[in-house]
């Protein structure tokens, strides 16, 4: 018999990190005397909610690949996207196509290793309860991961450039159900590599 479809877990991992100056998803990052890859970091919370999450590279990522493989072994599914440079739209989309079958997709940032496990649990729960959408927030400002159920399939299916699904949540914004997480980890995310030592809001 079949397995009915799931909700899905896609972190996008694609970006250039331009303003960081080097591959960041590598860069060592500390966390409670812990030394790893930030990208090691972020999808740490993630396997622990999810049985398998899908990770989205660029083409010839084989080194943050080795590195994810080693850690996590059969827990992460990789899709590639070959056209990353355009930007996070087409990553997702591409996330997104690869999981189709999904009956809902939370989708996080391989640049965010400090959001929570609640956070991710919490939207992943929103959706299964019935919600079209749903985002981790805190004090009515709205954070990450985000959620979409599947009548978003064919809008995030058509998403291009460097947008992501931002006017998505921002046109139906009265049908987000927000996960109260009093946690900045859901804003907090790497640009530079000062970012490495001082979560910010």
């Amino acid at each position: 018999m079949p397995e009915e479809p799931e909700i899905a877990a896609l972190v996008l991992a694609a970006g250039q990190a331009r303003r960081f100056g080097a591959d960041k998803r590598l860069a060592l990052l500390e966390v409670e005397g812990r030394i790893e890859p930030l990208i090691v970091w972020a999808l740490r919370s993630w396997v622990e909610v999810f049985e398998r999450v899908a990770v989205v590279l660029r083409p010839g990522d084989e080194a943050v690949r080795g590195v994810l493989s080693e850690t996590f072994a059969d827990r992460l599914r990789f899709i590639e996207c070959p056209r990353a440079d355009e930007g996070m739209g087409t990553s997702l989309a591409a996330g997104v196509a690869a999981t189709a079958e999904a009956t809902g997709w939370v989708v996080g940032l391989a640049d965010m290793p400090w959001v929570p496990r609640a956070a991710i649990a919490g939207v992943r729960d929103a959706l299964t309860a019935g919600a079209v959408l749903a985002a981790a927030c805190r004090a009515d400002r709205r954070g990450h991961p985000v959620g979409f159920a599947a009548p978003y399939r064919a809008e995030l299916l058509g998403l291009t450039g460097d947008v992501g699904a931002r006017l998505l949540l921002r046109r139906d914004a009265e049908h987000v159900v927000g996960v109260a997480i009093d946690d900045t980890g859901i804003f907090a995310d790497v640009d530079t590599p000062q970012d490495l030592f001082s979560r910010s809001e």
